[in-house]
This record gives C-alpha cells, sequence and structure tokens, in this order.
C-alpha cells in the first residue's frame, strides 16, 4: 500500500509539472525554472520511496519488467533534471515526466511475472546498474533526437509551433545530443565489459539475444560517434543511426523481459 500510494503521489506531481509547462507554452509566458525543477524533484522523492519498497520485496533486487522501466525512467528524468541546471534540456521533460507517471503507477499495479532477483552477486549487481546508467542516458538522447527531428523539420517547412519555438538553436540541440551519446557508449562499453567478466557466459541460450542486440547497439553508437567526429555527420543521419541504436537496445533489453516474463510463461 506504500508502494501505491507513494506511486500515485509521485504521477501527479510529475504531471502537473508537465501541465505547468503545457500551461506556460500555451500563454507563451516563460518556465519558471526553478519551480520546474522544484516540482519534478519532489515527485523524483516520492518515486524513490515507491522504487526501494518494490525493488526491495524479498531477497535482493527485484528487477523485473514494470521495476526496470519505473527505475529507468526515475534515472532518465534526475539526469535531465539534474542536466537542465547548465544545458537547455527542460523540453525533454514534457515528454519524460508522463513517462515517469505511468511507469511509477505500472510498477506498483502490476506484478512483475518472472522477476529476476538479485542478492550476493556484486559483479552482476554492477553490470546491472551500468547497464541501467547506460539504457537511462541513450534513452535522454534519443528523445533528444526526436525533439532534433521534429525542430529541423518545422524550421525547414517554415511552420515552428510555439513548442518548437521554445527550444534552442539547432546547432545547441546536436551538440547536446552528441554529448549524451558519447557518455552513453562509454557506460554501454564499461556495461558491456562488466558482464563479459562477471557472466559466466554472455552466450548463453537465455541471454544471447540480449548480448547480440546489445554489441549492436554498441556498434551503431560507436560508427554514428566516429561519423560525427571524422566525417561531421549532423542533421538526419545522426537522428536515423540515434534512433536505430535506441531501438536495438530497448529490443535487447526490454523486448528480452517482456518475452521471458509474459510470453514464455504462460
Amino acid at each position: 500500500m506504500t508502494a501505491l500510494i507513494s506511486s500515485v503521489l509521485a504521477a501527479a506531481l510529475y504531471l502537473g509539472a508537465a501541465y505547468y509547462q503545457m500551461h506556460c507554452m500555451g500563454k507563451r509566458l516563460a518556465v519558471n525554472g526553478n519551480l520546474l525543477r522544484g516540482l519534478g524533484l519532489a515527485a523524483l522523492l516520492i518515486h524513490a520511496i515507491s522504487l526501494y519498497v518494490e525493488l526491495s520485496r524479498g531477497p535482493g533486487l527485484s528487477l523485473g519488467f514494470f521495476n526496470a522501466a519505473s527505475l529507468i525512467a526515475w534515472l532518465v528524468i534526475a539526469l535531465t533534471l539534474a542536466s537542465s541546471l547548465r544545458a537547455p534540456t527542460a523540453s525533454l521533460l514534457l515528454g519524460l515526466f508522463p513517462l515517469g507517471a505511468v511507469t511509477a503507477v505500472l510498477s506498483s499495479l502490476l506484478p512483475d511475472h518472472g522477476a529476476i532477483r538479485i542478492a550476493g552477486q556484486e559483479g552482476l549487481l554492477t553490470h546491472i546498474l551500468l547497464s541501467i546508467l547506460a539504457y537511462g542516458i541513450l534513452t535522454i538522447a534519443a528523445f533528444q533526437a526526436v525533439l532534433l527531428a521534429v525542430q529541423n523539420y518545422q524550421l525547414k517547412h517554415k511552420h515552428p509551433t510555439r513548442f518548437i519555438r521554445t527550444f534552442p538553436p539547432l546547432q545547441t540541440m546536436e551538440r547536446l545530443l552528441f554529448q549524451f551519446l558519447t557518455c552513453g557508449e562509454a557506460l554501454l562499453t564499461l556495461a558491456l565489459i562488466s558482464g563479459f567478466v562477471y557472466l559466466d557466459n554472455m552466450f548463453a541460450q537465455d541471454v544471447a539475444h540480449k548480448t547480440l542486440l546489445s554489441c549492436l547497439a554498441w556498434v551503431v553508437f560507436g560508427i554514428l560517434l566516429w561519423g560525427r567526429y571524422l566525417r561531421g555527420w549532423r542533421g538526419s543521419n545522426a537522428i536515423r543511426w540515434t534512433l536505430a541504436g535506441f531501438l536495438l537496445l530497448m529490443l535487447a533489453y526490454f523486448g528480452s523481459k517482456l518475452v521471458h516474463e509474459f510470453v514464455l510463461p504462460l
């Protein structure tokens, strides 16, 4: 019950913050950054209580599909809020706040079928935490790529909406995208290395597809970064490669968890 109440309160704060952003855009008012971050921080703190209760059910950490989704959403919002202190990333929160609200409630309402419990395995826990950090950063990059695509399209067709007018210049948006990609690729590299070090067999039957898809995503992001820094790739090239890598990564993690927890047990 504690987890459910906390999840609902967190969801209400997330949605309240998103509504405040939308209201300011509709009225052409400047968003009060301190107020927005305050609402977001309050939601994160309450969401953390719910996460703690859900993840600590039973021995070790319970990292089933919905708990993992809630944890990654929490991390993504926290990183975005922190980065908004120095970079113009507040526009990402309009999509991330509702995501946090949905995942927080679902993790409390829906049980984790076949959830993986981790106890006394520090190496495996290190691998999982690095993976979650990498997924979090690269999720922000994917949201940034989508916003960049919308901004680029509307500016080319000379029909920028009020929402797009709140964005920083294209060059700033692209620079932020590649900063997130560089950080995410570094974390993904560490996650893969830790997996090969701490797991008995990264190509065992139950994790082979996850390993293969994660490695393919690593290659895609690596090619994109190589193209950026050596060939000057930008614009639509950067957007397509970012979303392709993100799709592979999400299939690797959430696709495999969805199959193992909801399809195979039936």
